[in-house]
């Protein structure tokens, strides 16, 4: 059963605390039931709710399934900018994609890349229903997130929320550090052996996931990115990303309440409002693959028309040329320069360059430049923005 424990907050170093922070007094840290191998008991309307959000997931994926390999790009970028948005960490999409890249930028833009980097881990290395999801596995995603904390566990308590720094003023306090392994271990468990519907084992997971806290940072951003995973070894999806930090990220206090719902107690609260979040991302999903259709006639007439302009013949590029298959790549790589063009399409650095040219000149590819300003990159701008699409 679940239950509180009572623990003394005296903390040992006060320098630089407010006076309130420094007081010691008694708080109560909050210690979850296991979650075992089952899935809990759920009323008929949020069972139904579970079921309803299965079956357009299901679709939704069947929609885009030809379309997702490029799609996951918009998608992954959009939930992880999303995601660390719940965190207070805001970028856009246009800086993010241009960090990632580059390899530098603001210190908010790499720790979003690093969220882009863990997502995609996440489901590259968890999905497999063949292989249990372990403690390791768990850990290492973390630190893909907050690569300057040592990785682990855990070994101290910490808090959410409050006005301060101290236990007695937080919002939340999950259960002792003594406690995290034995926690994490059943969630493991439940993650990698649990039969049901994919819709409540996420759910589960994902709030006994943040319930645990079981890191010093980056808890919400890697209970985000185990959500995916649990979806594919389900079976759920098969190929695309479903955004759904960004409806999180749109309606934080009815997120957070949810999490609160589940801590004391009401699981049907909590599954009810993630199959519902579920359902938005999977329509944001699909109309972000019917706008990035729509972008690629937009951009394919706007070449035609400037090489026009421009009296190159012919007017419409050979199917093979070089600045077509730049052109039919952008969704999955918004942000070019001369030489990824050449090491992902095997053309000169000097074709490369031209090609970049002529969609620049055409209005298709921004030209991003340093402070010096001199050339940087290219940017598919327009497809960078379909990102704030499953954000809105």
């Amino acid at each position: 059963m679940p239950a509180y424990v009572e623990r003394l907050w005296n903390a040992e170093d006060t320098g630089g605390l407010a006076r309130a922070d420094r007081t010691p007094g008694v708080y109560r840290a909050y210690v979850p039931d296991t979650l075992g191998t089952a899935l809990p008991s759920l009323s008929p309307r949020t069972a139904d709710a579970a079921s309803d959000a299965l079956v357009v997931l299901a679709r939704a994926d069947e929609r885009i399934t030809a379309d997702a390999g490029y799609l996951n790009y918009l998608l992954i970028h959009s939930e992880s900018i999303s995601s660390s948005w719940i965190e207070g960490k805001r970028v856009t999409a246009k800086r993010l994609a241009v960090a990632e890249v580059l390899n530098r930028g603001s210190r908010a833009a790499l720790e979003v890349v690093a969220n882009v980097r863990a997502t995609t881990e996440a489901i590259t290395d968890l999905s497999d229903p063949d292989r249990p999801i372990t403690i390791d596995a768990i850990e290492r995603l973390q630190h893909v997130i907050e690569p300057r904390l040592q990785s682990g566990l855990r070994t101290e308590q910490n808090w959410v929320g409050g006005p301060g720094w101290s236990p007695l003023r937080a919002d939340f306090i999950p259960p002792p550090e003594t406690e995290v392994h034995r926690l994490v271990e059943d969630l493991c468990r439940f993650s990698s052996a649990t039969a049901g519907n994919a819709v409540v084992r996420a759910a589960i997971a994902h709030a006994q996931f943040e319930t645990i806290h079981p890191f010093i940072d980056g808890n919400g951003r890697t209970g985000r990115a185990l959500i995916h995973p649990i979806l594919r070894r389900a079976d759920a999806v098969r190929h695309a990303i479903v955004p759904i930090s960004s409806v999180f990220a749109a309606d934080a206090d009815s997120y957070i309440a949810g999490l609160t719902a589940f801590r004391a107690g009401d699981v049907d609260a909590w599954v009810t409002g993630f199959a519902h979040a579920v359902e938005v991302a999977a329509a944001n999903a699909v109309r972000l693959a019917e706008r990035v259709v729509e972008l690629d006639e937009k951009c394919l007439v706007d070449l035609v028309d400037h090489r026009r302009r421009q009296g190159a013949s012919p007017a419409v590029p050979r199917a093979d040329s070089l600045v077509l298959r730049i052109l039919g790549s952008l969704a999955s790589y918004p942000v070019l320069t001369a030489d990824l063009v050449t090491a992902r399409l095997g053309a000169s650095s000097s074709a490369a360059h031209r090609a970049l040219v002529e969609l620049a000149d055409a209005g298709i590819l921004g030209r991003s430049k340093d402070p010096r300003g001199r050339l940087v990159c290219f940017t598919a701008d327009g497809y960078l923005a379909l990102v704030g699409l499953t954000e809105r």
